[in-house]
């Protein structure tokens, strides 16, 4: 296997043991629970691999450690163990019958250091340090909780997680993480759940107050359907240090803008450009607003299940590319403006009443993860030495993930056709 930078990568072994299933340490409620209209939006896995090493304790007692821990987590957070099914009304809910997590053990044949710098996509060889089930057909026949211990002859190990999005957003997921390994640390837990998901059902009667361009189906008039069947897609990672994000902010001549809208909006005009989409085709970004504190009144502390709201700008291509940069700053800054109380109530409304699912034709789905504190995750080996996503979830998906010292660099990941990434990559040269 060749590395896409052209160096010999890494042939990953990794030997699988056979799967256990994790259950609650005690007994918890059973029956249905209920799942949010902002749940049923995103139900697709994420992967995710945290990478730990500790020159103190190494990891004869790691599968164990967690396996142990996991069991305590979960009598906090019971859905996990159910199993997911949909309702008499046609949706997402769990079914909370306390089957346990799926939990695997597993060895790789090499040290830990070779796997090398994880912000570099390579979903074959990082796809290996996370468990499938096999033969599951959909969402429905995988747990919504899987995870693998892949110990390494150095004495580092990596656990790897495949998560159902429907069951909690980033910051959801973190904080369940950063739960588990306080169980698993035998501490208590320093953000409860709160498992509620009610409090964001839609209104009775359903009220659509706003424009919902996020479910818009947009023609594909640039033909890049052919683009990406006939081109290899390759993945890469472009490294923004905070004297690039500088530079990109000033490139956009506005008096004020966050570095998540100046990147955002740099990003999604030279996407635009690489992929050479006609004047006339519209383009459409799309990303996700914590919804937590954005809510009246606000979602409680630790809330477990989706608070993400997706808002959207929609404009045609000769527009965003003809147009200075700051023109793009200000649609993902209006988009941004969007996501008020209301908005997100209508949204929950419209989910409601169509059944509709965010369209992705001509579209940037753009996800950030540079808030999120996955690297401060201690089991007892101390914060991972990495961490990060294993592959992008869909191939319109652009990740924004922190990196570095104080976390104050961004490592943007994304997928292109060859062709494509070649005219991408100029255009990322800031």
């Amino acid at each position: 296997m060749v590395a896409q930078n052209g160096a010999e990568a890494l042939a990953l072994s990794v030997k699988q043991s056979s799967p256990v299933r994790v259950r609650p340490a005690e007994e918890t409620p059973s029956g249905l629970y209920f799942l949010s209209n902002l749940d049923q939006n995103i139900a697709v896995i994420v992967q995710t691999i945290y990478c730990f090493k500790s020159d103190a304790r190494g990891n004869d007692d790691a599968f164990e450690t967690l396996r142990e821990g996991l069991a305590r987590a979960l009598v906090h957070y019971y859905p996990l163990a159910g199993r997911l099914t949909i309702s008499g009304e046609g949706k997402l809910i769990m079914e909370c019958t306390g089957e346990g997590a799926v939990l695997v053990e597993a060895e790789a044949e090499c040290e830990l250091e070779e796997i090398g710098d994880i912000a570099k996509p390579d979903p074959k060889m990082l796809g290996k340090l996370v468990y499938n089930v096999p033969g599951a057909k959909n969402i429905l026949e995988i747990p919504p909780l899987v995870a693998q211990v892949t110990k390494f002859k150095c004495g580092g190990f990596i656990l790897g997680l495949a998560m159902n999005h429907c069951m909690f957003d980033g910051v959801g997921a973190m904080e369940f993480v950063n739960s588990w390994a306080e169980c698993a640390r035998g501490d208590p837990l320093s953000v409860p759940p709160s498992l509620d998901r009610t409090i964001l059902k839609a209104r009775d009667p359903p009220r659509i107050d706003n424009p919902h361009l996020e479910f818009a189906e947009i023609p594909d008039v640039s033909d890049t359907a052919s683009l990406y069947a006939s081109d290899p897609l390759v993945y890469r990672s472009f490294f923004f240090d905070p004297a690039r994000l500088a530079r990109v902010k000033s490139e956009t001549g506005l008096d004020k803008c966050t570095t998540f809208e100046a990147l955002a909006g740099f990003v999604w005009r030279a996407r635009t450009a690489a992929l050479a989409l006609k004047p006339e085709q519209k383009a459409k970004l799309l990303f996700a607003v914590d919804g937590r504190s954005r809510f009246e009144p606000p979602l409680p502390k630790g809330y477990f299940g989706n608070g993400i709201v997706l808002t959207n700008s929609v404009c045609e291509a000769g527009e965003l590319t003809g147009s200075p940069l700051g023109h793009a700053v200000e649609l993902v800054q209006g988009a941004v403006k969007m996501v008020m109380d209301g908005y997100m109530r209508s949204a929950i409304d419209y989910f409601e009443t169509t059944r509709a699912r965010p369209s992705l034709a001509a579209t940037l789905l753009l996800t950030t993860w540079s808030r999120l504190s996955f690297h401060t995750t201690d089991f007892g080996w101390g914060e991972p030495k990495q961490s990060g996503p294993v592959a992008l979830p869909e191939k319109e998906v652009v990740l924004f993930l922190s990196h570095g010292q104080e976390r104050r660099s961004i490592n943007v990941l994304l997928g292109l056709p060859e062709s494509a990434m070649r005219a991408f990559e100029e255009l990322m040269d800031i």
